[in-house]
């Protein structure tokens, strides 16, 4: 299997960014916490310090973005505020991954679309899932068939059984939907390494020794690093990489390294501090940003905001990471 990772899409030449190796942040979109419209300045100096500490790109809209919680016309433009950023700060090759389900084919394709225009240059896209009952894997199928052949930007798929009244794809299927040209890899926030091994396996997916033929197998947490890479994956997109971006690329640079041991052992310490950040979700990750540099805010509603408590618990439970990270 080959897959040209964006070098062409529905037969259209392209000079789109290449999906390096390497750790990806799913970003955060930032709110004003009175009126919660949208934070664009902080929305930009997120997406430069990400990019500072050494990440390999970036992914707009994903479910730390709060997709669900934007209209589409806040998704382009928080998709448009990051790649102005990375301009501006230098970072012109760092690529942008964009979150861009929507329900139906139509309305996927045209936000697919609308991600091209604002800079994005991939979308990761999860299964249709709303009307459950109906959502076989002929469905499925279908759907991200039609959307790969209407969309301009090449498709990551997103395995995220949680987010979608449990669906997920199991090894088969994805690597049934890997043999169309515009579906260039996936990312499994299910966190099954044993599928992951299966798909990046039969795709020959790229890896920091071999880039094979192209195809991108994410782990979708920061807590099975190393796990990822034994598997053969590609990278990470982890909403770790948000608070502690150093010390995710510092693991996964040692084990590339061959410094297998060392990554092993700092591995246990991001995934020690990476479970204080799951557990308190979306809001807890921007209090993590707010209590170590300043910014963060709040989840819009109905997410709650947490208690003082709760809060310091948090920066207490991922003081040994930072502590890490702030040597880095």
């Amino acid at each position: 299997m080959t897959v040209t990772n964006g070098n062409e899409a529905n037969g259209h030449t392209t000079t789109r960014r290449q999906l390096p190796c390497g750790i990806y942040a799913p970003t955060m979109t930032f709110f004003d916490p009175e009126t919660e419209e949208l934070d664009i300045p902080t929305i930009k100096k997120h997406a430069e310090r990400l990019a500072t500490a050494g990440l390999a790109g970036l992914v707009t809209m994903g479910s730390n973005g709060e997709a669900i919680h934007c209209t589409r016309e806040e998704k382009v433009a928080v998709t448009r505020a990051t790649r102005e950023a990375l301009d501006a700060a230098g970072f012109t090759t760092t690529p942008i991954i964009v979150g861009a389900t929507e329900g139906s084919v139509k309305g996927t394709i045209e936000l697919c679309k609308q991600s091209q225009a604002a800079g994005g240059d991939y979308v990761l896209l999860l299964p249709p899932s709303y009307f459950r009952a109906q959502m076989d894997e002929e469905a499925i199928v279908g759907y991200f068939t039609a959307v790969a052949d209407g969309s301009p930007l090449p498709i990551v798929l997103y395995n995220y059984p949680g987010a979608v009244a449990g669906i997920d794809m199991d090894s088969d299927l994805l690597i049934k939907l890997a043999e169309h040209p515009n579906i260039i890899g996936t990312k499994f926030t299910c966190g099954s390494t044993g599928k992951l091994t299966r798909v990046a396996l039969a795709t020959n997916a790229k890896t920091p020794f071999s880039e094979g033929s192209g195809y991108m197998a994410f782990g979708g947490i920061c807590d099975f690093t190393v796990q990822t890479l034994v598997s053969g994956g590609s990278g990470i997109i982890a909403g770790g990489a948000n608070v502690m971006p150093k010390l995710c690329v510092k693991v996964w640079n040692l084990y590339a390294e061959g410094k297998t041991e060392e990554a092993i052992a700092l591995q246990k310490v991001l995934s020690r501090g990476d479970w204080f950040l799951t557990k308190a979700a979306i809001a807890g990750t921007k209090q993590a940003i707010q209590s170590y540099y300043g910014y963060g805010g709040y989840p819009r509603r109905p997410l709650k905001r947490l208690e003082k408590a709760k809060v310091a618990a948090i920066a207490e439970g991922i003081q040994e990471a930072m502590e890490v990270e702030k040597s880095l």
